[in-house]
């Protein structure tokens, strides 16, 4: 099941396991139950504080992992690998009496927990997002003996999920209900759980003294300001949704000087490992929503009552995806409308999908979905297909795909879960494709209608020079939330750099 490389790479982590610990396993005489089945004899081989045992479970394959005389309280439904082998081996570690990694308030929070509660996620083996949500809910299960997960690949148990109207991952459960949807942190999970951690949270963040340097936004963009900034010697805070931004929806990045290759999630840790390490006041989960100036300092206000105040201000916001804005779209979005054709494209295994788009994200997305759904349409307004012409090529050459060109996207039909998409011609007739699923590519919007009014905005985006200083002296920003033409990671790296240098440059002078 797993190669050398890996293996060896395994044997070096669970030396780290403290108490023994058991793999439980329901399994059965399918192919799906041997290739389980190896795995966990792979693993278990490798240290004499890892047994298997077989227990029956409602979910067939799946396997549990517990210390020895307890239940288990953190389970796979399926075989964890691609973006959820890092869960499995971090599970193993965190039920062996390894130290889970994560804010000390947070795991305050967790431990304080006091109600019973059952924990289901549907996942996809090639979503970017979901190990996030399946690692909090597992440590969460670790850390406090009434909390229980069950992460499930919708791949290994598609009636489960067809019965469930599952239609993006990663999809919570609680209790046998919809708890949430997307990716979430373990401290936005516990302020679901227990509303009042979200107010003494506020207060803490509250009480900071005002920062040298306060970064508003933590993808490449806001990390790379963040680590120049405090490599400068300054006191510096970031307050963001989450680490990465929009890499964290990105499979494979192919296109980092000197790197070959990695991916999304993997560079986003990266960027986290950097700023911690460089002493940055990384705060998350954290939705800026108005910017002003109290004296000498600048104030940003953040949804949930929170104010962070610093001498300057970088805002590297970034951007989000596009909508179309058609009937249907907000209506059905999680339930057959998407936008990670990463995430959730196997949920749409040999289901119809259109894709809406032409560029080079859309037509990538077209040729992914190809490997998967039963038949793909591209809808494009434009009269020609703008994405790069070896794509294009390659779209053309699949059998089960169609392109619409000069075609208007009207309406997303449905109730529970998209029925089809309804599309004006070039002619003036319209045809309704009878699709499951309809994945928009229309590209990104910048995320600034908080500051206007505030400062100055080019078509919404950010205006700076090249200082990356904005109309407001002291206030910088980088990144895709900017004017700057090119949006590229490595583009958003060294603008990144250009404004913590000119905010450092700023500070000189006053």
């Amino acid at each position: 099941m797993l190669d050398k490389k890996t293996l060896d790479q395994v044997a070096g982590v669970i030396g780290m396991i403290a108490s023994p610990v058991e793999f439980v396993a329901s399994l059965d005489d399918t192919d799906r139950s041997a290739k389980m089945r190896e795995l966990l004899e792979e693993v278990s081989a490798l240290s004499d504080k890892i047994s298997l045992v077989e227990e029956p479970d409602k979910r067939t394959p799946s396997f549990g992992i517990r210390q020895k005389g307890e239940q288990p309280r953190v389970r796979f439904a399926g075989l964890p690998m691609g973006h959820e082998f890092s869960s499995f081996v971090l599970a193993l570690l965190q039920v062996g009496g390894h130290e889970v990694k994560a804010d000390a308030d947070t795991i305050e929070e967790v431990t304080k927990l006091s109600e019973p509660h059952e924990f289901v996620t549907y996942m996809s083996l090639t979503c970017q997002n979901c190990p996030d949500v399946v690692q909090a809910l597992n440590a969460m299960a670790v850390l406090n003996p009434n909390l229980s997960h069950t992460a499930v690949e919708g791949g290994a148990f598609r009636a489960e999920v067809d019965g469930a109207g599952v239609k993006t991952v990663p999809t919570v459960y609680m209790d046998g209900q919809l708890f949430g949807q997307g990716r979430m942190s373990m401290a936005e999970i516990v302020a679901k759980l227990d509303t009042g951690s979200a107010a003494r949270t506020a207060d803490k963040l509250n009480q900071k003294e005002p920062f040298d340097v306060l970064v508003v936004g933590a993808g490449p963009a806001g990390a790379s300001s963040a680590i120049y900034s405090a490599r400068k010697g300054f006191n510096v805070g970031v307050a963001a949704g989450r680490v990465g931004g929009q890499v964290n929806d990105t499979a494979g990045i192919e296109n980092l000087i000197a790197i070959s290759k990695t991916q999304g999630s993997d560079f986003a840790a990266e960027l986290r490992q950097n700023m911690v390490a460089n002493g940055v006041d990384l705060m998350e989960s954290l939705q800026a929503e108005r910017l002003s100036k109290e004296g000498d300092l600048f104030v940003v206000e953040f949804a949930g009552d929170v104010k962070l105040k610093a001498k300057s201000v970088i805002l590297a916001t970034g951007a989000r995806y596009r909508t179309t804005g058609i009937p249907g779209e907000e209506e059905l979005r999680n339930k057959g409308v998407t936008f990670c054709p990463h995430c959730d494209g196997p949920l749409f295994q040999d289901k119809p999908v259109a894709v809406i788009g032409g560029g080079n994200s859309a037509i990538e997305a077209a040729i992914d979905l190809a490997g998967l759904a039963s038949h793909v349409t591209v809808v494009e307004l434009m009269d020609h297909l703008g994405a790069d012409q070896v794509l294009v090529d390659k779209l053309n050459s699949l059998p089960n795909t169609r392109v619409l060109t000069s075609a208007t996207s009207k309406e997303i039909l449905g109730s529970d879960a998209v029925s089809g998409l309804v599309v004006q011609k070039s002619d003036g007739s319209s045809e309704t494709l009878p699709v499951e699923g309809v994945f928009v590519q229309i590209g990104l919007v910048p995320n600034t209608e908080w500051l206007e009014g505030t400062l100055e905005l080019d078509r919404g985006q950010i205006a700076i020079d090249r200082s990356n200083a904005t109309s407001i002296p002291g206030v910088f920003a980088a990144g895709d939330c900017t004017n700057v033409p090119h949006k590229q990671i490595v583009v958003a790296m060294g603008e990144g750099a250009n404004a913590a240098l000119g905010s450092f440059e700023h500070s000189i002078r006053n």
